[in-house]
């Protein structure tokens, strides 16, 4: 009589197995992930849950100062803390989703040897719970837009392109995630690598039109900034809200199939090393 169990584990029969069913049955323990990653952040600190606002309010006002008042950088004719707010708000869930993400093999070691579950939940947790944390700051955000519009008078002119913020999140959420499981299955044998990450970040950044739009670049520099996928995110996410910035569709799906490339290369690559990572972490 042929013996039927419960469960059965087996290994991954390919590369690009991603089981989907798995993750859909695990996903209690993704809301528990997320609710654990939001709580621990800032679990014995003074504020709390208020650094979700210091922390774009405090980087705004560097920026303004630095950037807007000594650098005299154009923000294209907006108000300047519109418009370095605009830029911080969408670029920290990105920065939040890759730094977070890079670090899974080895922060989560202990409980990755001692059970099993997917190892993607860990990852998406990072992402789901930067959702959280996006709009939060997102509501600082339009408190301003709306107090430049309403009290000052600012001519700022959203687009119809404001409907395509869905789109945005969801390059910034998987690019990063995807860049972020690159990088942390590299970490797990080259553990220099992590202190290149934060460092690498901050280049990225001022490679990207965050402070500054990207109409102020010479134009023999353009198509250098214009194949940076981050790019046309942010400035989309600026023209959409704002009426100024660079946006075109082509460009943007260029961004959709460069981050579906890099998620891909990720996802093969964390499943290849999860097989054997306990080794080399």
């Amino acid at each position: 009589m042929e013996e039927k169990w419960d469960l059965v584990i087996e290994p991954q029969r390919h590369l690009f197995d991603l089981r989907l069913k798995t993750l859909w049955k695990y996903r209690d323990l993704l809301v528990l992930f997320v609710k654990r990653d939001i709580s621990l952040v800032y679990k014995q600190t003074i504020l709390g849950p208020v650094w979700f606002f210091l922390q774009p309010v405090m980087t705004t006002v560097i920026y303004v100062f630095v950037f807007g008042n000594i650098a005299s950088i154009s923000t294209d004719g907006l108000p300047k803390p519109l418009f370095y707010l605009s830029g911080i708000v969408i670029w920290n869930y990105f920065s939040d989703c890759f730094i977070q993400t890079s670090d899974t093999f080895v922060k989560n070691s202990d409980i990755f040897g001692k059970v099993y579950f997917p190892r993607l939940i860990t990852p998406l947790s990072v992402i789901s719970s930067g959702i959280i944390k996006f709009f939060i700051q997102f509501v600082l955000f339009i408190a301003l837009y709306l107090y430049y519009i309403l009290l000052q008078g600012v001519a700022v002119q959203p687009q119809i392109e404001i409907l395509l913020l869905p789109i945005f999140l969801i390059v910034m959420s998987l690019l990063g995630l995807g860049f972020g499981l690159i990088f942390s299955s590299l970490t797990t044998k080259y553990k220099d690598l992590k202190f290149l990450i934060q460092f690498g970040v901050q280049l990225l950044m001022y490679a990207t039109p965050v402070i500054y739009p990207l109409s102020t670049i010479p134009e023999k520099y353009h198509l250098y900034f214009k194949l940076n996928p981050i790019t046309h995110v942010i400035e989309g996410f600026k023209f959409a809200f704002l009426g100024r910035g660079f946006y075109e569709s082509t460009w943007l799906l260029y961004s959709v199939g460069f981050t579906a490339i890099i998620l891909l290369l990720g996802i093969v690559i964390f499943n290849r090393t999860e097989k054997d990572f306990m080794d080399t972490v």
